[in-house]
């Protein structure tokens, strides 16, 4: 089952103790796809620049990336963002944000992208996530992530994404900051009470919680021994997720149970080099060893 993700797409400035890039290709929507394209084919939605490197555009389609809804714009510039990781890669200081094409998306879908059952919304502004919604038909299961800067900037916008989606991705910060809960599940309790059936709370290397009115389940993350970088961590754990859903083609509580746990394995890949170098050369067989070395860990 094929699963529509709609997202940026970037060319990225990295610096981290291990060291650094510059314009390598990014966004929330190119890791998503990275990572989910390893268990099943993804729409994808978004737009770029002249600038964006064909040899990635290949490797999405050797992937059987659907990119019928990619918007390529001829002489501009795809969206750019840099950041600078401390020791302690939880602490990032961004220094560029560039929109370009970014300001003049609009994310039209052709006839297959409206029929799609499972649609994921990567990081986006909370008006085009209602415009994807908006155009879907009837879509069997609607997730969401969302970033800092769009919690303060439309909350309003992003309370009615968040009513129309079964999951809504949120890490700890985001999710005090939506409801003014310091405690994580009581926050999680509250999010709950804005429409999803589902919250999946993500917690870096601290793990996930996964948050239902009748369930919670907390899965560790899978221990890295060097991490290079941890841009896009979170969204290439959302392709794992959504990726196993739209795979076994089921979405109920123990689904996303196991869902979540691949997420944890699909992250633990994307962190161990720069952009999405190491998510393009492993196979889903080496998604699955790393699951079977992570069952062996979490089982006495």
């Amino acid at each position: 089952m094929a699963v529509l993700a709609a997202g940026t797409l970037a060319l990225d400035d990295v610096v981290t103790d291990e060291g650094s890039v510059s314009g390598v290709p990014g966004g929330s929507a190119l890791y998503f796809t990275a990572a989910a394209s390893l268990f099943t084919v993804v729409r994808l939605v978004g737009i770029i620049g002249d600038d964006f490197p064909r040899e990635e555009l290949d490797f999405l389609r050797e992937r059987s990336v659907n990119l019928d809804n990619l918007t390529q714009l001829q002489g501009e510039k795809t969206f750019r963002w840099g950041a600078r990781y401390e020791t302690d890669m939880n602490i990032r200081r961004p220094f560029r944000r560039e929109l370009n094409v970014s300001e003049h998306f609009d994310p039209i879908l052709d006839d297959a992208g409206r029929n799609a059952d499972i649609v994921f919304l990567a990081n986006l502004e909370p008006a085009h996530q209602l415009r994807v919604l908006d155009q879907m038909t009837a879509p069997r299961f609607r997730a969401l992530d969302t970033m800092e800067c769009y919690i303060r900037d439309d909350p309003d916008g992003l309370k009615k994404v968040i009513e129309r989606c079964e999951l809504l991705f949120v890490n700890d910060s985001e999710a005090r900051i939506i409801t003014g809960e310091v405690n994580l599940l009581k926050a999680a309790r509250k999010l709950l009470g804005m429409g999803p059936r589902y919250v999946l709370l993500k917690k870096g290397d601290h793990g996930s919680m996964l948050v239902a009115p009748d369930f919670t389940f907390a899965a560790p993350a899978y221990p890295v021994e060097t991490v290079v970088d941890p841009t896009g961590a979170g969204d290439s754990f959302a392709g794992g997720v959504m990726g196993y859903l739209a795979r076994e083609e089921s979405c109920g509580p123990d689904d996303l149970k196991k869902a979540v746990v691949y997420g944890s394995v699909a992250a633990s890949f994307c962190v161990e080099d720069f952009s999405i170098r190491k998510l393009k050369k492993i196979t889903l067989a080496d998604i699955e060893a790393r699951m079977a070395l992570f069952r062996s860990m979490t089982t006495w």
